[in-house]
């Protein structure tokens, strides 16, 4: 028999959804069956690129896609979205902490609003959205976040984004015992070097020293991470929690 996996009725909220990896983490859930929350923080192009995709989508399934912005570093604007989901759908059975930014610089020439600006999104951020969403999380859901490459390796002039994904995944590994009470189970990915607009930022130089590192020969793909990220979310995952699954190509730096 083929093995499916089928999210038919079940809801998903995907933070930072309108490019990237989080695109495609929306478009492969809603490939699985699930409704899908695509959240955007409203800056530049993202509410109309979320707009897009939520047009695509309910084209192929008319109700299927929802668009809500909300600025993931601010927890009134994080309750009031969790409140949303809960009327418009009845609550919630995956999030996918996927929003992030990053302002790179040397710890000796990083200013103060870089520090705060990375951590806010980038680990508040999280901890809001959990604590927001197990409010409306039905039992036995699954709560996917973002940790990174550059918590374990360290790269130079990435402290704060480093800090903030390193504690994400110890966050993950806390909220696993936390919210096992109602069987949802907490994990991290930590993703390498991916084909984004962000890695496209990389200087060439970097980017070849970088490869240099990777079995595998190549950067990944989005649709490689958005693929772990649904079997984490997936009846395939049962047993699996307080996991950070690492997805760069065999990178042993």
């Amino acid at each position: 028999m083929p093995v499916t996996i089928d999210l038919s009725n079940r809801i998903a909220l995907i933070t930072g959804a309108s490019q990237g990896i989080g695109a495609q983490i929306a478009r492969i859930f809603h490939m699985a069956g699930a409704t899908v929350v695509l959240n955007h923080p409203n800056i530049g192009t993202t509410s109309s690129d979320a707009a897009a995709i939520a047009a695509d989508l309910n084209g192929q399934r008319p109700g299927s896609a929802v668009v809500i912005a909300a600025d993931v570093s601010k927890p009134e604007e994080v309750q009031s979205m969790m409140q949303e989901i809960k009327t418009i759908a009845g609550g919630l059975d995956f999030l996918i902490n996927n929003a992030a930014i990053i302002k790179d610089r040397t710890i000796a020439k990083m200013d103060l609003d870089e520090w705060d600006a990375v951590i806010d999104v980038n680990l508040s951020g999280v901890f809001y959205c959990c604590k927001y969403a197990l409010e409306i999380m039905r039992d036995h859901g699954s709560i996917v976040s973002f940790g990174s490459i550059a918590a374990i390796q360290g790269f130079f002039g990435q402290a704060n984004y480093a800090s903030a994904k390193a504690g994400v995944q110890a966050m993950m590994r806390v909220l696993s015992r936390e919210a096992a009470k109602k069987q949802i189970r907490a994990n991290a990915v930590a993703p390498g070097v991916i084909n984004t607009s962000m890695a496209a930022t990389i200087p060439e130089a970097v980017r070849a020293e970088m490869m240099k590192n990777v079995p595998l020969a190549r950067f990944g793909s989005v649709e490689e991470v958005a693929n772990v990220v649904l079997f984490l979310c997936s009846p395939l995952a049962s047993y699996v929690t307080g996991q950070t699954i690492e997805i760069n190509g065999g990178w042993r730096g």
